[in-house]
């Protein structure tokens, strides 16, 4: 076990102020209290970016967490600097938009930056990308033994493992913070599963994308969850994914972005874990369908816009594919935690 996750594990296992769904998970959400983030991360090459809000109800805006677990506010530091950014330092999206040009600004202003901004274990984390301009992309059945383990739920029991990737979309309001918390109501599903997954982040405006260059349009990583309504998807709705997966607040993401290049996107262990107990343990060197591939052929005749988020998808150990099932309910912690990027931890809460 690294020094990374002896210090995640050693905190708390709570979340932070929720994102706001409704009244009711607003007020479930306030009594939450910080995060787990560590006052000291290892140094990676490259950067950190948080969407933060400082005091949970201020408007947000965009840092880099530094390895003494201090956040620079781009904002707040570019003016100290006298420098004018050439994006809108309280949107990722924008910063993602600007490009290479964008993240050598945030590089410098960094570089000059001082030690003593808030610790990022202090504040509100929100998701890297709060409100997404478009719904989440996914893969789905992307490690063969997932798909194996799910032949009892498929009324065709023999399927084929696709040749292709296969996508669908999570709406945009299941984006959800890193540390808030997942809403459940009976009334809606009783069967809430956990998906721990790769998030890859676009950087780029790209269409037909060549597989041997689809890493040029990839911004950076994230840890998300696909967390899914399994009687939602399976029993209703003509067995189609996209509402089972599409309830608000279940998928979140973070805790921040880590630029392309910072880490080996094809050897990252991944691991969920409900109330501590590991659920999924795996490594994304067991994707079938490879990142360069996935955008390859999501970008055939579909165009990628920077902000773009893709889940990679997710590995053996789902609950709804054990025996007997296993299902979450209120008062249950999930965690995703990826080697390299770090740890989400969002509680099951009844609204």
């Amino acid at each position: 076990m690294d020094d990374t996750r002896r210090q995640f594990m050693k905190l708390g296992a709570v979340a932070a102020v929720g994102t706001v769904m409704s009244a009711k998970v607003a007020a479930a959400s306030a009594a939450s209290v910080a995060n787990p983030i560590p006052q000291k991360l290892p140094a990676i090459g490259g950067l950190r970016l948080v969407t933060f809000s400082p005091d949970g109800k201020a408007a947000s805006r965009v840092g880099v967490v530094q390895p003494n677990g201090r956040i620079v506010d781009l904002a707040v530091e570019a003016a100290r600097q006298k420098v004018e950014l050439d994006f809108d330092p309280a949107q990722m999206v924008s910063l993602i938009g600007a490009g290479p040009q964008g993240l050598a600004q945030v590089e410098r202003v960094v570089a000059k930056a001082g030690k003593d901004g808030p610790l990022a274990k202090d504040v509100r984390l929100l998701a890297p990308v709060p409100k997404p301009p478009r719904n989440v992309y996914a893969v789905g059945w992307n490690y063969r033994a997932h798909f194996e383990e799910g032949k009892a739920m498929r009324t065709d029991k023999d399927q084929k493992f696709p040749e292709h990737p296969v996508f669908f979309t999570k709406g945009t309001h299941t984006v959800n913070g890193p540390f808030d918390p997942i809403p459940f109501d009976p009334n809606v599903s009783s069967m809430i599963d956990w998906e721990g997954e790769l998030a890859v982040i676009i950087g780029k405006h790209g269409r037909n994308i060549p597989e041997a260059q689809a890493m040029d349009y990839v911004f950076g990583f994230a840890v998300i969850n696909d967390t899914t309504a399994r009687d939602v998807q399976q029993k209703r709705h003509g067995g189609q994914w996209f509402k089972g997966k599409s309830l608000d607040g279940h998928g979140p993401l973070g805790p921040w972005i880590v630029t392309a290049g910072a880490l080996d996107y094809n050897n990252l262990h991944l691991v969920t874990r409900v109330n501590g107990v590991v659920k999924q343990d795996a490594n994304t060197s067991q994707m079938y369908f490879k990142v360069p591939r996935i955008i390859a052929e999501l970008s055939l005749g579909l165009t990628l816009e920077p902000g773009d988020i893709i889940a990679t998808g997710t590995p053996p150990g789902i609950g709804a594919a054990r025996n007997p099932p296993e299902f979450m309910k209120p008062g249950d912690v999930m965690e995703t935690e990826i080697s390299g990027i770090g740890l989400i931890r969002n509680v099951i809460t009844a609204v």
